[in-house]
């Protein structure tokens, strides 16, 4: 099941209880032809259909720390679709780098500017070539065979492409309860500030054209750049659309997710993009030091 974005740039889509296709939503528009010319399209049409469409190249981005028990078996199920592999490396002490290589040596390692998740990441989307950009984890929590339906989305009229555990075909094997209630409150946030129907705002598991790199603009040196993507995403008017994906429990190693600091960091995130009224208000209050701030106006 998945969220569409149509051309007109409002989310729409369904709940759990309702499947949607999203090729329902969107059909994508040919250039109009004045009469005159149609005779010569027409020839240029037939010249086209002999010539195949060159496939996308797809550089896939994972930032690791001391994951040397986890990504030999994330490289070794990536799909062959992937043009290049570039592993951000957040100065691992372990055997992280050495396995990685002998698992895929054609992978590239890149040092990691800056610290936290949301700088591993944009220290691999700017060391990416291909058209493609797609990120996702290297603790074993999500399924490199899922790439694939990604790529589907971005190969036939989308823009950004995200997964969600929380429609059907997608789940969660390693969230909290808490984990649970404070990712519903932070979507509740975003959909009602955004318009939006969103199901998942905290996930990772995200696929987008490169080119719209620039206009994304991240920012953001933490988890939180999940949000942030997702917010310009949207205010950028992408056609976004969500794919199930089931997050599996990490498969060694200790998660760097603080849960209550990360919250307050994207909720931050989502209240700063909206930033008029009562939400630009609050994500003021925030930045000076948390919500106690709001008694003190």
């Amino acid at each position: 099941m998945t969220q569409v974005r149509p051309p007109n740039g409002l989310v729409t889509g369904a709940s759990s209880e309702r499947m949607v296709d999203p090729t329902e939503h969107f059909r994508p528009g040919r250039p109009t032809r004045a009469p005159d010319d149609i005779a010569d399209s027409a020839r240029l049409d037939r010249v086209d259909t002999t010539v195949p469409a060159q496939k996308p190249t797809v550089s896939l981005i994972i930032p690791v720390r001391n994951e040397g028990r986890n990504i030999a078996w994330v490289l070794e199920q990536v799909a062959d679709e992937i043009s290049e592999i570039i592993l951000v490396d957040g100065n691992s002490t372990d055997s992280t780098l050495i396995t990685a290589n002998s698992c895929r040596p054609d992978i590239k390692v890149v040092p990691q500017e800056g610290t936290g998740k949301g700088s591993a990441l944009r220290t691999g989307f700017l060391a990416a070539t291909g058209d493609i950009i797609v990120m996702m984890d290297a603790d074993g929590s999500m399924a490199p065979q899922e790439i694939r339906h990604y790529l589907h989305f971005l190969n036939n009229g989308y823009d950004f492409v995200k997964g969600s555990r929380f429609i059907v075909g997608g789940g969660s094997l390693d969230i909290t309860p808490f984990r649970r209630l404070g990712n519903r409150f932070l979507l509740n946030v975003f959909n009602t500030l955004y318009d939006a129907e969103l199901t998942d705002l905290c996930y990772g598991f995200c696929a987008f054209h490169r080119r719209y790199l620039e206009l994304l603009s991240l920012s953001a040196p933490g988890f939180e750049i999940e949000a942030e993507m997702v917010v310009h995403a949207m205010q950028g008017g992408l056609r976004v659309v969500e794919v199930p994906s089931l997050e599996m429990p990490r498969r060694s190693g200790k998660s760097n997710l603080h849960a209550i600091r990360d919250g307050i960091r994207v909720l931050r995130t989502v209240l700063r993009g909206h930033d008029s009224g009562m939400s630009g208000y609050l994500a003021q209050a925030l930045s000076r030091g948390g919500a106690p701030e709001l008694a003190k106006e």
